[in-house]
């Protein structure tokens, strides 16, 4: 493309079974990448399944249009895998909005991974976005891979949040390097900025926000609290997230009677994590594996010192100064939080803020993935033949098998094609704001997420 040349606009599919009113990284990376994407002048619509009575579409800030299909989550908010019951209600939302590229994202996702089938069986250029780190060792691990394998075997281009991220994600499909971009998360510095007053330094906050499950290291916190309140009278807890391993939480602060000094505060809306956050002077992150890590970047911007077990992408996210890394064991992470409470009387909120402000932006993110889906749109259309013989490489039982996949998945396409054609289903006309109206529904929903 010429550096001259405007992109042309696109309408772009956003898939995932991990987006609002549930909250999380993958969920907020798609909301403030759309947000973004549709202010450069493209068409955004994203697919995810029915949460409660969320189902149908329902249109949010900026008119970003979201289809709740009616799928159920099945586990950990996954709908469960039919291969090819998305394919009809896909590929008249495909034709109704006039789709030339989709986007799914999360390679835990079923609903990413049928899609991204679906759309190459379609024709459609796709793009994929891996949010997480994976093992290869376990046995969920070895059947997500396979899954993986099977999904970018033809995909357009990939993109990871992280260089530890994308040599995961090659390792793990096979995928050649030079179709995987790092891109990474961003953070909405309008929405975290630091307390207009600085904390007093007579008491010592360390902030916790976090699911507590075994993966973002719930286990470390229940021996390295007791310690850090052994070794500093004037430091206190606030514990913010639900999940299996608070049980454990709890029984440790009644263990060691720190009911006064460990608040637990349970699940946090997203809408109140910055008034949590500002609180506190050192926000901690014990996390066991970790491609990217937004709570970090949201921590940063409100000007709280970081201690992160050194894992995944984290060293990656934040420069020497405003981040103690440690190694994910009790003993240095004592060590980290001992380091950070001596750093805290020379760390500027203000400064901290200013600095995250001009290192991370969705604006960036979202030009760098507009050159990425350049690159897809580019990529040669192929038939069904040369598409198969990629499959066939996944191995020698496993090959066989992806290729039958797609041949159902092509004879059922063809099927639909002929029972509704394309002609018959209607096109919905575009929704586009202006520049102005994009900036002021911005603001107005930056305030309401600060009254909320």
């Amino acid at each position: 493309m010429n550096a001259m040349e405007e992109p042309k606009r696109q309408h772009i599919l956003m898939v995932s079974d991990f987006f609002y009113p549930n909250f999380g990284g993958v969920e907020n990376h798609i909301y403030y990448l759309s947000q973004c994407l549709l202010k450069l002048g493209h068409k955004v619509v994203v697919i995810t399944h029915a949460y409660g009575n969320r189902s149908g579409v329902r249109y949010m800030t900026g008119g970003l249009k979201v289809y709740y299909i009616p799928w159920r989550p099945f586990l950990l908010q996954n709908t469960l895998p039919t291969f090819y019951g998305t394919l009809p209600i896909l590929r008249t939302i495909l034709i109704r909005e006039r789709i030339t590229l989709v986007h799914g994202h999360q390679a835990f996702s079923t609903l990413c991974h049928e899609a991204l089938m679906h759309a190459r069986t379609m024709g459609y250029k796709v793009v994929f976005t891996d949010h997480s780190l994976y093992g290869f060792a376990d046995v969920g691990s070895i059947h997500m891979n396979k899954v993986l394998q099977f999904t970018l075997a033809d995909v357009s281009q990939a993109i990871c949040v992280s260089h530890t991220s994308k040599e995961n994600t090659v390792l793990r499909s096979g995928l050649p390097p030079e179709k995987v971009f790092v891109i990474p998360n961003a953070v909405d510095t309008a929405m975290f900025t630091p307390a207009p007053k600085r904390l007093s330094y007579d008491e010592i906050v360390i902030v916790v926000i976090s699911r507590l499950v075994y993966r973002k290291g719930a286990d470390l916190l229940v021996e390295v609290i007791p310690e850090v309140c052994r070794l500093y009278a004037n430091v206190r807890f606030i514990v913010g997230g639900d999940g299996p391993k608070r049980v454990r939480l709890e029984e440790m602060r009644e263990k060691h009677s720190l009911q006064d000094r460990v608040e637990m505060l349970g699940a946090v809306p997203h809408a109140q994590v910055r008034s949590v956050l500002i609180s506190g002077h050192i926000f901690l992150n014990s996390s066991l594996t970790e491609a990217f890590c937004i709570a970090i970047l949201e921590a940063a911007s409100c000007g709280l010192l970081t201690v992160s077990t050194r894992v995944g992408g984290v060293p990656e996210v934040l420069p020497d100064g405003m981040i103690v890394l440690a190694e994910p064991v009790p003993n240095d992470m004592v060590c980290a939080i001992k380091k950070a409470i001596d750093m805290i009387p020379k760390i500027d909120p203000h400064s901290m803020h200013l600095r995250m402000k001009n290192l991370y932006s969705w604006h960036d993110v979202a030009k760098r993935t507009e050159i990425v889906y350049e690159r897809a749109l580019r990529c040669p259309d192929e038939d069904l033949l040369e598409r198969l013989s990629r499959y066939l490489k996944c191995g020698a039982w496993a090959g066989k098998l992806f290729c039958l996949v797609m041949v159902v998945d092509f004879l059922l396409w063809r099927l639909l094609q002929m029972w509704q054609p394309s002609e018959d289903i209607e096109e919905v006309p575009d929704f586009r704001l202006s520049q102005k109206q994009h900036e002021e529904m911005h603001h107005d929903f930056s305030e309401g997420q600060g009254q909320s």
